[in-house]
């Protein structure tokens, strides 16, 4: 499948980190990668990360709780708590890293990170592609922990730049049917 654009931040006001990416595949597959888990076990994550196990409940108070071992053997765990889910257009949902129980816990390597995050992805289709517009804020953050994440919009903006990437190499084996 071909690259239809790069990601992007538009960061219009400090108060919301924006990534748009096309893709060249219908919004209700798109839409599955981002919601079923054998999908979602493919490309989720950042590069060069395994999943491990993953669980999803998809409705408004369920629970997406995965588990990835990173390239150098280190385990991370995370967790999304959906509040407003509209098929195949919009997910809305409490984004933050997790223990293996789906307790929150603090960033690995930062301690100011945001304990929650509010991450809204919007999936909108013309002449068979699919735009996601991924818009992510601080919530329920202190003022260290917003200006932690201010301070790392670009690192995100090159790590869901790279989970996208994956997303579109797994977009081109969902198109072929090479998925189960």
């Amino acid at each position: 499948m071909e690259k239809i654009s790069n990601s992007s931040l538009t960061n219009s006001n400090e108060e919301e980190f924006v990534i748009t990416r096309v893709f060249n595949a219908p919004r209700e597959v798109v839409f599955k990668a981002w919601t079923e888990p054998e999908h979602l076990a493919q490309w989720w994550g950042p590069k060069g990360f395994t999943m491990i196990a993953l669980k999803i409940d998809l409705r408004p108070g369920g629970i997406f709780h995965y588990h990835m071992k990173s390239p150098t053997g280190n385990d991370m765990w995370g967790r999304f708590v959906y509040r407003k889910i509209v098929i195949p257009e919009r997910l809305e949902f409490i984004v933050s890293f997790s223990d293996e129980h789906g307790g929150i816990t603090r960033h690995p390597l930062s301690p100011t990170w945001p304990l929650e995050m509010l991450n809204i992805v919007t999936f909108t289709e013309s002449e068979g592609k699919t735009t996601i517009t991924l818009r992510g804020e601080p919530f329920n953050a202190t003022e260290e922990e917003r200006k932690t994440y201010y301070a790392g919009m670009e690192g995100m903006e090159a790590g869901f730049g790279a989970t996208m990437d994956q997303l579109d190499e797994y977009l081109t084996t969902m198109m072929k049917g090479n998925t189960k």
